[in-house]
């Protein structure tokens, strides 16, 4: 039997019928207190997917080429092979930032030389970084200028 909602809080009525059934208080009362927790939980893992927390705060320079770009949100994401031949994942701005940066889909291509400026993984293991400057063919697209360390 499949319960769609009606217009009465707890009240869900049957597919072609008028009859209704009661959601039992308790369940409703049980729904009213996780769901606070379900929005902090789901707020956090939003603020972790976009903060730097994951990432070391010194910054560091991969050079390499291309293998794979992805313009899809919520990051654009390269796939660079460096001298190793080991791929890394760089993360790009979210798509304004990128696109407010000057590259799109269109900038680069696979094969392409790439010099990345950003973050780490804080796990040594993790071939993954935050990409505050990318430089192809001599030109800077700043995701994050407020961010890049030169020295």
């Amino acid at each position: 039997m499949i319960f769609q909602p009606t217009c009465g809080l707890g009240r869900t009525q049957k597919p072609g019928s008028s009859r209704t059934r009661r959601v039992g208080p308790a369940v409703l009362a049980l729904g009213l207190a996780l769901a606070p927790f379900a929005t902090i939980a789901l707020a956090g893992a939003a603020f972790a997917h976009h903060g730097w927390s994951w990432a070391e705060g010194e910054q560091m320079e991969l050079k390499g080429s291309i293998e794979s770009i992805s313009m899809a949100p919520p990051h654009p994401m390269l796939k660079v092979k460096d001298a190793k031949g080991v791929v890394w994942q760089v993360d790009l701005g979210n798509p304004g930032q990128t696109a407010r940066s000057g590259f799109t889909g269109d900038t680069a291509k696979v094969g392409d030389g790439i010099i990345v400026l950003g973050n780490r993984h804080k796990d040594p293991k993790e071939m993954h970084m935050k990409a505050v400057r990318i430089t192809i063919k001599g030109v800077n697209y700043d995701m994050y200028p407020e961010r890049i360390r030169t020295n």
